[in-house]
């Protein structure tokens, strides 16, 4: 016997509709529906993602406050993406070229979603929030082009932060495997030359450079 479960229409019942069929479009695949691979279903063999990286959401190095944390299962906890520490207003630019696959607002915060060129079908579609969209579904962008900036309300993090989240049709992903090995590594600082500003030359360049510089006798007193 089958039972039928109808959906009240009260105002109650249309917003969560509404909010489902929203973040379905900014999260799931072109056909809606949740953006994981449901129960019971054998996954295929995961394919390799591309290191089509070019540089990070935000800044040149952020911290990152909390990492990718898979679930062990479709509903159970997790961490489906990377929080990066960014205070609002800060810009945030695609980590690689592709196309706006959505921009808007789900759950009252700020969605971008951008597939990433030449990444396999399903393409890689990376997504990011809370951020005040600059652009439009279906614009094409570079790698590094602005997207929007963070917004101050929308972050599940205790301080400002933008989540960062990776997939593959329905399935989720770390998003640094799109990063190549030099993103991820932090090496030391390094002083490059200042354009326009010429390199000291002749006893200027022996009187600010300390390996040049002649050593002084150490005198030594006599012993008692």
């Amino acid at each position: 016997m089958r039972v039928k479960r109808r959906m009240g229409r009260g105002p109650g019942s249309l917003l969560v509709a509404a909010v489902l069929i929203t973040s379905a479009a900014a999260h799931g695949s072109g056909g809606g529906g949740p953006a994981w691979e449901p129960a019971g279903r054998r996954a295929a063999p995961a394919e390799p993602v591309p290191q089509v990286g070019r540089g990070w959401p935000v800044g040149m190095r952020p911290v990152i406050l909390r990492g990718w944390e898979p679930p062990a299962t479709v509903y159970a906890r997790g961490h489906r993406g990377v929080d990066l520490a960014a205070p609002a207003g800060t810009p945030v630019r695609a980590v690689a070229a592709g196309r706006v696959s959505f921009a808007g607002r789900v759950a009252g915060k700020g969605v971008v979603s951008v597939e990433l060129a030449g990444t396999g079908a399903p393409p890689l579609r990376t997504t990011y929030e809370p951020v005040l969209a600059a652009v439009r579904k279906g614009q094409e962008v570079a790698a590094g082009e602005e997207l929007g900036t963070v917004e101050a309300r929308g972050s599940h993090c205790p301080a400002a932060c933008v989540h960062w989240g990776l997939l593959r049709g329905r399935a989720y992903l770390d998003p640094l495997s799109v990063l190549p090995p030099w993103l991820l590594r932090s090496g030391p600082s390094r002083l490059l030359p200042v354009l326009g500003v010429p390199l000291p030359t002749g006893a200027t360049a022996r009187r600010h450079n300390p390996a040049r510089r002649a050593r002084r006798p150490v005198r030594v007193g006599p012993t008692r």
